[in-house]
């Protein structure tokens, strides 16, 4: 049965330390991606990392924000993350792993979950996406999407043709 309190937290990563200012600041003008599926809605705010990143050594990281809201009547439980990380020359990896930031969070209903992490590319661009296995308490298992959000960084000049 399902009995912890849902934790809000923020991940310290080795290389870098975010505070929740940090992200009102760096949100401004970030893109926020958000999907819901099996009324769990993700969303994710991704930006560049400047000050990790050493383009002349082909080293680009970004830090993403997530959050992850039980619109379900009963809470859940995320087991487990699947990833597909896909650089700039379309080359993708998949990265599987138990729960988020060492954790398996239960997340009641109307409830919240957050945290931060960090991924680098040997590209100034690239783009995510993944789901969660979850569980709810019955023991349903179930995914819940992660939109796809893109990795811009400032040393790619987009454009639209």
């Amino acid at each position: 049965m399902l009995r912890h309190k849902t934790k809000k937290v923020l991940n310290m990563k080795k290389s870098f330390i975010l505070r929740r200012d940090d992200l009102s600041e760096t949100a401004v003008d970030a893109h926020i991606f958000a999907r819901r599926s099996h009324c769990v809605e993700i969303k994710v705010i991704p930006f560049y990392l400047e000050d990790e990143s050493a383009p002349l050594d082909q080293k680009y990281v970004w830090a993403y924000h997530v959050q992850i809201y039980n619109k379900r009547p009963k809470a859940v439980k995320l087991l487990k993350r699947v990833w597909a990380i896909t650089d700039g020359m379309g080359i993708t990896r998949e990265v599987r792993g138990e729960g988020v930031i060492g954790e398996q969070p239960i997340i009641e209903p109307d409830s919240l979950f957050e945290y931060t992490s960090a991924v680098p590319l040997t590209t100034p661009t690239g783009f995510m996406s993944g789901f969660y296995e979850m569980v709810d308490i019955d023991g349903h298992d179930f995914s819940a999407k992660v939109p796809a959000f893109s990795l811009d960084s400032p040393h790619v000049i987009s454009t639209l043709q």
